[in-house]
């Protein structure tokens, strides 16, 4: 019950920052901290990551909803978030400011993406077992 509770509140958040840059994405750009300083805003570039946090989102929610046939959607999904936290940890590691970064990008970037991992590696929930 754990695994499917923690992939829906993990899926709803991703949902909501999905939906924020792709309805509100200069609003986005401003709010959310670092990412003015990846360079001018980009429309295209937030739509882009939106669409990715939307279907991670619905790979999460098929997963809180039907755990025993979406292990591979919630594989796919933690896949995007965890190369997304890797481009982080290669632009935080190759920068004076590494720890600050690091920890800017904690609890939107690595939380997400350790969750998400740690869903994948707890052993699959099995049809018809307790959950």
């Amino acid at each position: 019950m754990i695994q499917r509770s923690l992939a829906g509140a993990l899926g709803a958040l991703l949902a909501a920052d999905g939906l924020a840059m792709l309805i509100f994405p200069l609003a986005w750009y401003g709010a959310v901290p670092g990412v003015i300083t990846t360079g001018p805003f980009n429309p295209h570039f937030v739509a882009d990551i939106g669409v990715a946090y939307l279907t991670t989102a619905t790979a999460l929610a098929w997963f809180a909803l039907d755990p025993a046939v979406a292990w591979s959607a919630l594989a796919i999904g933690s896949l995007f978030l965890d190369a997304h936290a890797a481009i982080h940890v290669v632009g935080a590691v190759t920068s004076p400011a590494c720890g600050s970064l690091i920890l800017r990008d904690l609890p939107g970037v690595f939380v997400p993406a350790l969750l998400a991992s740690a869903l994948v590696l707890l052993p699959p929930v099995r049809q018809g077992a307790p959950q």
